[in-house]
């Protein structure tokens, strides 16, 4: 394994901007997002400060799925736009400091890809070992399936070869049998090609699932998946030296420690903190910070070429399944008592501002502590301007409608009838006509300005990113404190109050006298620590402080 040289972790301090084509802009006016389309709107996200975009799946599709079925890992689907366009975007995007990600699907295909269509001709196609067979079919129920609300089992009867093939998502997505080398050999030459055309790495989908067993046939202990992981980041470092592997990873803490690959990290670089997103939210709905203090306390330490990936929100569901059943209907009754709010009786599909009722005290706390944890933070289209779901639109799609950039028709997305649009945005409060991009960008007190200003103060403390976190002890239980400190000695204490009572957050740092904490987030602001190295700090109903130490030979801030 090549060992990686620190200069080349970009990620460790990258602002991270998930996107999905379709319904980010539409350049050609045919109601449906485009590649041309994107490129015209990276001005907009270098304005803001986003270093990466993470493109959801832009390949030709089954359409069953948003994407995530897909008929060629090659291509571009045609709606969307052409190789050269994508070519362009990746271009443009480098010229505005922004790398560019791509979503990779390892574990499945659509049942229309060629290689599964072969498969199905006879037991004996040379694509049929592509796939998971089984010649009856195994044990297999509800609770198995990702997709509960369409599938009772992992298992799909294939009429023509009257065999059983395994798809842990829709039966229009059967496994791919990652243990086959030739199917390994066909992902390395998917990843080699879009490395070519300039992406810095991938989004890597549902890692887990790729090496689930679930009853399949063969022996398991012929195939190592962990060793398979590392090959993979191999072969990727390999063609480009600084790529990212970030993963889906919604597994307990030690698990993904094994996603990550060994002592030097030979894994993915990156893995998303699903246990601390999940408690974020169990903290909000009881007031308490408690339950996220407590998993940040439990996250294992990681090797330095490895990484967190902090979120709020993403394309999914909320998810909420590695929390009791308890746990999970608090959450579900303060942010979504309606059950048409929840999915699959473990999530919510909600975007944070309509969970808050609008409350933009709530909303900025909860950004502010993502930005200030340790780890990389990583946004969801909209969500610098609140966006809200449209649950009128079905399952999961409910918080990926179009996005809204001005008040005027169709947000300013397309200039297309709004029939044609991928799916219906939001009314009412969150409404485009209350809710976009353009009035943000020119009120100086809106939430779009706060997001900026919260990703610049963030860039401009790169050793956040580096930096490992330490729980401070607090008499109230709706206050996290905890400090980001990073082996140079550059120290911050973010404090966050989850209540909505003022209080005072008492620090205590032990620092030598002298020492002070600047608050990065309130106009430098200095605050004097005592001879003993202690404070303390007043904050709001759901305030939020970012304050660096600052020892008496350091250089001033600015």
């Amino acid at each position: 394994m090549r060992k990686i040289e620190t200069g080349d972790l970009w990620w460790k301090n990258a602002v991270f901007y998930c996107a999905d084509i379709e319904t980010f802009y539409d350049w050609d006016g045919d109601g449906c997002g485009d590649i041309r389309g994107m490129t015209e709107r990276i001005e907009y996200l270098a304005g803001l400060g986003v270093t990466c975009l993470w493109l959801m799946p832009f390949y030709p599709t089954g359409r069953v799925d948003d994407g995530y079925d897909i008929v060629d890992f090659f291509g571009v689907d045609p709606r969307l736009g052409t190789h050269g366009d994508f070519v362009e975007l990746v271009r443009t995007a480098k010229s505005c400091g922004i790398r560019v990600i791509v979503d990779f699907v390892m574990n499945h295909t659509s049942d229309r890809h060629p290689w599964f269509k072969s498969a199905c001709r006879s037991t004996d196609d040379p694509y049929r070992d592509y796939y998971v067979w089984s010649a009856t079919k195994p044990k297999s129920s509800k609770k198995d399936v990702v997709f509960p609300d369409k599938e009772d089992s992992l298992w799909e009867r294939d009429p023509k070869t009257d065999e059983w093939y395994l798809h842990h998502f829709l039966k229009h997505q059967p496994d791919l049998n990652i243990a086959n080398p030739v199917v390994q050999e066909e992902i390395s030459r998917v990843l080699g090609f879009w490395l070519e055309l300039g992406v810095s790495g991938f989004r890597v989908d549902a890692v887990p699932f790729l090496f689930a067993r679930d009853g399949a046939p063969g022996d398991p202990g012929v195939f190592d998946p962990y060793e398979y992981l590392g090959d993979v980041r191999n072969f990727v470092t390999r063609r480009v030296g600084d790529a990212v592997l970030l993963g889906e990873v919604n597994v307990g803490y030690q698990d993904q420690k094994s996603f990550f690959g060994g002592p030097d990290g030979d894994g993915l670089n990156m893995q998303f903190d699903f246990i601390g997103m999940q408690n974020v939210y169990l903290s909000m709905a009881r007031g308490d910070a408690r339950p996220i203090a407590e998993a940040l306390m439990q996250r294992p330490s990681l090797d330095i070429t490895s990484q967190w990936a902090n979120f709020v929100r993403n394309h999914d569901e909320l998810t909420l399944d590695k929390l009791s059943d308890d746990e999970r209907q608090e959450i579900f009754d303060a942010f979504g008592p309606d059950p048409d709010m929840q999915l699959y009786g473990r999530g919510l599909r909600r975007r944070l501002p309509a969970m808050l009722g609008g409350d933009e005290r709530r909303m900025r706390m909860a950004y502010s502590l993502m930005f200030s944890l340790p780890g990389t933070p990583v946004l969801f289209y909209g969500e610098e301007i609140g966006m809200a779901e449209n649950l009128d639109v079905e399952g999961r799609f409910a918080v990926r409608t179009p996005m809204q950039w001005t008040n005027g028709a169709n947000g300013g997305f397309s200039k297309a009838a709004k029939r044609k649009l991928p799916r219906p945005q939001p009314d009412g409060m969150y409404g485009p006509d209350r809710v976009n991009a353009a009035d943000q960008r020119h009120d100086h007190q809106s939430f779009w300005w706060f997001m900026r200003n919260l990703i610049y103060t963030y860039r401009s403390q790169p050793e956040i990113g580096w930096s490992t976190p330490e729980i401070l002890n607090q008499p109230n239980p709706a206050v996290l404190a905890h400090v980001c400190r990073e082996k140079s000695g550059w120290a911050m204490v973010a404090l966050h109050n989850f209540g909505a009572e003022s209080c005072l957050a008492p620090v205590q740092l032990g620092e030598a006298p002298g020492c002070k904490l600047v608050d990065l987030l309130d106009d430098l602001t200095e605050h004097e620590l005592d001879d003993k190295g202690r404070i303390e700090v007043g904050l709001e109903p759901y305030g939020y402080r970012w304050l660096r130490l600052v020892r008496p030979d350091d250089p001033p801030i600015i």
